[in-house]
């Protein structure tokens, strides 16, 4: 006799390669988790090594041309220039992005650092276009402070800059709270001038000109430095992978 019953085959044992398919992907980025931190711990111990290099640099620059200026009994008008003014605060907002461990970092910190990098970027433009010949544009032989504080650093404080990861959302009135020290400067240097007589820069001086004429470049500069800062503004980390959600370049500016 056949038994009518059909008999259900048993259970085939699960083969460790028969998970279920969410659970690879999960696993696979589990795995990734230690690599992506280590080469990001690498990124930063290189980025604290350059950023020192560059403030020592920096500052072994100024030291050098105040020690010449006090020489030349020039100190008081050497101290009074936007480059070397812009190229100290660097400087030392290198030194301590450097001591602060990210996380005790204040939350205003990558805005300060922001301004500076502004103030450098606007240093190198304003020498190309408005202080420097045209011939010592394609020189080299200017002096290595001047190579320093004119050229290299306004090109590193903007290289770091596109290196600093983007931890919140970053406020676009920033770009204006960044303007104060440069109109701050701005009125300041008019006021000594009118005292002294002595201006640091040709395009601000109206005895070189006309107030009129140094009030037309006064007003271009102005728009350049609003211009520049919303660029600065907008290209934090844009060379590192984000760590808050990217929304485009322009939803920045909302």
């Amino acid at each position: 006799m056949t038994d009518s019953t059909a008999r259900t085959p048993p259970p085939r044992p699960s083969s460790p390669s028969a998970a279920s398919p969410s659970a690879a992907p999960g696993a696979s980025r589990a795995a990734l988790l230690p690599a992506v931190s280590s080469a990001d711990g690498s990124r930063d111990a290189l980025a604290a090594v350059l950023r020192v290099a560059v403030a020592v640099l920096v500052l072994a620059a100024l030291v050098w041309s105040t020690l010449e200026a006090g020489r030349a009994g020039t100190l008081p008008e050497h101290v009074s220039y936007f480059t070397n003014q812009s190229n100290l605060a660097f400087a030392l907002v290198l030194l301590v992005t450097v001591m602060l461990p990210r996380p005790r970092r204040p939350r205003w910190w990558a805005d300060v650092r922001g301004a500076v990098v502004f103030y450098l970027v606007m240093t190198g433009i304003i020498y190309a276009l408005l202080v420097a010949p045209l011939d010592e544009l394609l020189r080299w032989d200017i002096g290595w402070t001047g190579i320093m504080l004119h050229r290299v650093a306004p090109v590193a404080a903007l290289l770091d800059w596109l290196q600093t990861p983007r931890v919140r959302a970053a406020s676009r009135w920033r770009i204006l709270v960044w303007l104060v020290y440069p109109l701050t400067y701005l009125g300041c240097t008019w006021l000594r001038g009118a005292v002294t007589g002595w201006y640091p820069y040709d395009f601000l001086d109206p005895t070189v000109s006309s107030w009129p004429q140094v009030l037309v470049t006064t007003v271009a500069m102005l728009l350049a430095f609003l211009a520049i800062g919303t660029l600065v503004h907008l290209l934090q980390g844009r060379a590192r992978r984000r760590e808050v959600p990217e929304k485009g370049l322009l939803a920045d500016l909302r």
